[in-house]
């Protein structure tokens, strides 16, 4: 890949410009005051300069000349002051802007992605992603933007006001700039790959807190917490000693463009004294010149400050352009139908798939399930059983055969039609932050009063819910914070009862009930079930022991058929499954 000098990928600046590209209009104001407040910036020393040639001298010194010049420069400075202040407020208006709308990509982004993607990538590292590098972006790119416009405008005036001073001088500065310049390349062609690393290990760090966080139960159960230590402490050692390769390659800008400020502080104020003695220049223009020089060299430790920050930045958008760059999920067909409303029947045609082409899962899976069928599927950990759910509801596309829902395969099918024709309820359950009305009613935002409490009575939540301080309306926690693992898998329950789907998912949906209650609920499924065809995953006999049929799978494959008597009148795996374990 081409690259810039400094560093960073040849494409990335120029995609960071295009994305800021909405935002063009107010950088140009933002350009136009920064130039106005370098002008007045560089108008003081000059002004300064006229005041001390106006007190040598005895009886020289004109007080009202020196009043007026005080009088303007308070002005300038408070006029240049205001026009920085504005000039900051409008760069983190902008900047805000920027970072808003490259989040809202990269969650939209999310949303379009397959979810072998996610698969592979820890929640942690989007996260850092989303949050820490855009956060870096808009502080080492942005924000530096005006400071680095700035910094060349200096630059800039500077000559010219020395030029106009004594060219032979400003022309020593000149000679002597190069030296800059070669610092801050040298340094920023190091620091762009020490900025991106230490990325990648804050991701990385990240991750790991988001899943030590959410397992923290199961770490302390098991007595895990020296390994988690150890594990944390092995990835902040990498990242503290990147980030001190980084800081400390940085770092050196400072430092050694001080000396350089130095010795072009030292030349120009020699070669301006020996011009003083010859009367080239007056003791006045050698003082504004001297304080011109000291602008002049100051923008370049600012700017090699600036440039060791964008490096950083760019480190942190390359990784954001690359989740956006990140193939997505296969588009529906531009002549996708939509499921029709009560399709229920599905079936599966010597299908196959696999998460990693080297390690064939399903192989030659073949099934039927008419409307009002209920399908249980069982088998061994690992033997495909929620690989198939993943498949009917279409979260993976299989690699062979087909799967038909109402007659159609469902590539021609729209997925959000498709899922919608489904309803699940999972071992993991999910509730969102907000009320319990908002969590039952997300699949039926127009459902009525009467229909929510209906399904929350079908599922044996409502009683749990009434005695909750607001019922319906008591606000919960991310995940359904407060509440126990059983009230949680009621209102998911309850919450596809509204939907009343044509098809039912139900996967371990009674692993975290009690008897009793799991009792009640299978009843309330039995009548949900009717006229729907329904695919139960489970491992408690009383959940599979009603189902119409019962696939079981071995390693990816169906190996038995049947109603429960059938399969135990057949003696095969099924059979030896249900005496290891199944039996109650």
């Amino acid at each position: 890949m081409k690259r810039k000098t400094g560093g960073a990928p040849a494409g990335t600046f120029a995609r960071v410009l295009k994305l800021t590209r909405p935002e063009w209009p107010l950088f140009l104001l933002i350009l136009l005051l920064a130039a106005a407040s370098v002008a007045g910036t560089l108008a003081i020393p000059l002004l300064v300069g006229r005041g001390i040639d106006g007190m040598l001298g005895p009886g020289k010194t004109d007080l009202a000349a020196i009043g007026r010049i005080a009088l303007t420069v308070a002005c300038v400075a408070a006029g240049t002051g205001l026009l920085q202040w504005i000039m900051g407020m409008l760069t983190n208006r902008a900047a805000f802007a920027v970072v808003r709308r490259l989040r809202d990509r990269v969650f939209d982004k999310l949303q379009v992605l397959p979810l072998s993607f996610l698969d592979r990538h820890p929640v942690g590292e989007l996260t850092s992603c989303m949050i820490a590098d855009i956060d870096q972006l808009s502080d080492g790119l942005l924000m530096g933007f005006t400071q680095l416009f700035t910094g060349v405008m200096t630059i800039l005036g500077t000559l010219l006001f020395m030029a106009r001073v004594r060219w032979q001088i400003a022309l020593i500065v000149v000679v002597l700039t190069p030296l800059s310049f070669l610092i801050a390349g040298f340094i920023a062609r190091r620091t762009y790959h020490l900025f991106k690393k230490q990325s990648e290990l804050r991701a990385q760090q990240t991750a790991l807190v988001e899943e030590y966080l959410g397992q923290q139960k199961v770490v302390r159960a098991f007595g895990q917490e020296a390994q988690t230590q150890e594990a944390f402490d092995r990835v902040g050692d990498q990242l503290i000693d990147a980030s001190a390769r980084a800081t400390f390659y940085s770092s050196l800008t400072n430092p050694t463009t001080r000396v350089v400020n130095a010795v072009v502080y030292a030349v120009v104020a020699f070669a301006g004294a020996l011009t003083v003695l010859s009367g080239g220049i007056t003791v006045g223009s050698l003082s504004a010149f001297l304080s011109y020089a000291t602008q002049y060299m100051k923008p370049f430790n600012e700017i090699s400050g600036v440039v060791t920050e964008l490096q950083n930045a760019l480190a942190c958008a390359a990784r954001v352009f690359a989740l956006l760059d990140e193939a997505e999920e296969i588009p529906d067909r531009e002549d996708a139908a939509v499921l029709p409303e009560g399709s229920a029947a599905v079936s599966a045609r010597d299908v196959s798939f696999s998460y990693d082409p080297e390690r064939p899962l399903i192989r030659g899976f073949s099934m039927e399930a008419g409307p009002g069928q209920r399908i249980a599927i069982v088998g061994p950990t690992g033997c495909g059983k929620t690989t198939v759910i993943n498949l009917l509801m279409r979260f993976y596309d299989v690699d062979g055969g087909q799967i038909l829902v109402g007659g159609t395969d469902v590539r021609d099918l729209t997925r959000r039609s498709l899922r919608a024709g489904f309803g699940m309820v999972l071992q993991d359950t999910w509730l969102r932050s907000g009320t319990i009305r908002e969590n039952l009613c997300m699949g039926r935002p127009d459902a009525t009063e009467e229909e929510m409490i209906r399904a929350a009575k079908a599922a044996h939540a409502h009683s749990f819910i009434r005695r909750l301080p607001n019922g319906y309306d008591t606000v919960i926690g991310e995940d359904g914070g407060g509440l126990s693992q059983g009230q949680k898998q009621l209102l998911c329950i309850a919450r596809v009862m509204l939907t009343d789907p044509p098809m039912l998912i139900l996967d371990e949906a009674t692993s975290s009930i009690d008897i009793r209650t799991e009792q009640k609920v299978q009843a309330a499924f039995r009548e949900l079930m009717k006229g729907r065809t329904s695919f139960i995953v489970a491992h408690r006999l009383s959940t599979i022991r009603e189902a119409d049929r019962i696939l079981v799978m071995r390693d990816g494959q169906l190996i038995e058929s049947g109603r429960h008597g059938e399969l135990l009148a057949a003696d095969g795996f099924y059979a030896k499954m249900y005496r290891a374990g199944y039996a109650e």
